[in-house]
């Protein structure tokens, strides 16, 4: 299975998606990256409420499910920074 999550034209595998609730596999919730094939539908995002836009994720899992969440729906990474956090240490580190 090829992991082209940019491609314009969905693989074959994402026909049998299910729409996930949680953003995990609903079969044995492993995590998005634990999958082994990934596709990202961005050719039809979807505008919210607010005007932001979300687009349809599809992961293949390891135990051969296959589902999609939007991409709204993922959790926030773990690697992110809090902006908040950057105006505390600002404030902290700072000389009169």
């Amino acid at each position: 299975m090829s992991i082209d999550a940019f491609s314009p034209t969905p693989p074959d595998w994402t026909q049998s998606a299910v729409h996930a609730r949680q953003f995990c596999c609903p079969s044995c919730g492993a995590a998005s990256g634990d999958a082994i094939a990934a596709w990202i539908n961005r050719r039809a995002p979807v505008y919210t409420e607010n005007h932001s836009r979300k687009w349809q994720e599809f992961y293949a899992c390891k135990c051969e499910a296959v589902w999609w969440a939007w991409s709204a729906d993922r959790p926030p990474s773990p690697f992110a920074q809090d902006s908040d956090d950057d105006d505390d240490e600002d404030e902290t580190n700072s000389h009169p």
